[in-house]
Parts: C-alpha cells; structure tokens; sequence
C-alpha cells in the first residue's frame, strides 16, 4: 500500500492493514510512504497517481490490479490476489 504518513487517509490505511492481517492471518500488507525514494520509485514503476494505492504485485513484481484514490478495496479482493 502506497500512502502518505501524513495524510488524512493515513488512520485509514493503517486501520486497513491491521484489520487485513488480522483477518487473514499470516498476511500482511506492506505500508510504504510515497514520498520516501523508495515509495516514489514504486508509484512512478506502476503508474500511480492517487492515493492512498493499494497494488497487487506477483512474485516477479507484476501489476496483477492496483486500487488508486480514497475508497479502499474490499479485504476479500485484496485476500484473493495475495493467495494467487
């Protein structure tokens, strides 16, 4: 999940991650803030411009499907692509 710390979609996103791990147990969602290089360098590799961004990537590091802007996907859509 691309976000900003400072945002305020953080709370949300965070809560998001939390509730996800915690449903699926031996999941977890990796929070990265867009404005450190690294967050940056992701958005700009898949073409994000909103946020928060929700991306589901397969192990080589393919776009699968992405969720961009305030609505956060369904935990069950994002639980599907982090079991393929």
């Amino acid at each position: 999940m691309l976000y900003r710390p400072d945002s305020m979609q953080a709370r949300a996103v965070e809560e998001f991650a939390r509730d996800f791990a915690h449903q699926h147990t031996g999941r977890r969602l990796e929070l990265v803030n867009v404005d450190t290089r690294d967050g940056y360098a992701t958005a700009s590799l898949y073409d994000v411009m909103r946020y928060p961004a929700v991306l589901a990537l397969s192990d080589d590091g393919q776009l699968l499907r992405d969720w961009q802007g305030e609505t956060l996907p369904l935990m069950n859509e994002v639980a599907y692509y982090a079991s393929t």
